[in-house]
């Protein structure tokens, strides 16, 4: 069975408590949950990390050469700022999915820029929870064209 990595950055522990007009009040096991079920029917596994550390997250996209099948993320606040983040996921050769709980295009100006969208197969934004279903989807459906 084919696997996803699904990456969760910085602050999204919080998902259900922070901010929930902008987040919503589901958690972040809501998040992974969806995930595995998405998942699962396009017969694939999923391996969940979540980290306030940067380095925990490029440890683990590293971790996933040779295991898993493509990365599904949401680099929260590290999208706007880790070089590394974007040189892990490049390193790695493996499809990205970027998602973004809220629409970082209608948020402040400094959320604007991405250092993952360039590497991405797509990138889904603004779609709330659901956006990790589509992205799921999304990649699932890439790796079997592959």
């Amino acid at each position: 069975m084919a696997k996803l990595l699904l990456v969760n950055g910085p602050n999204l522990n919080l998902l259900g408590v922070r901010e929930p007009d902008t987040y919503g009040t589901d958690s972040l096991d809501d998040v992974v949950d969806l995930v595995r079920s998405t998942a699962a029917r396009w017969d694939m596994g999923v391996d969940a990390v979540q980290s306030n550390h940067e380095g925990v997250l490029i440890d683990a996209i590293h971790a996933a050469r040779g295991t898993c099948a493509a990365i599904v993320i949401n680099p929260g606040a590290f999208t706007h700022t880790s070089v590394a983040l974007r040189d892990a996921l490049t390193g790695v050769a493996l499809p990205v999915a970027e998602v973004h709980i809220s629409n970082i295009h209608r948020r402040e100006p400094f959320r604007h820029h991405s250092f993952v969208s360039d590497v991405a197969e797509l990138v889904i934004v603004g779609a709330g929870l659901r956006g990790y279903a589509y992205a799921v989807e999304g990649i699932a459906r890439h790796v079997q064209q592959c």
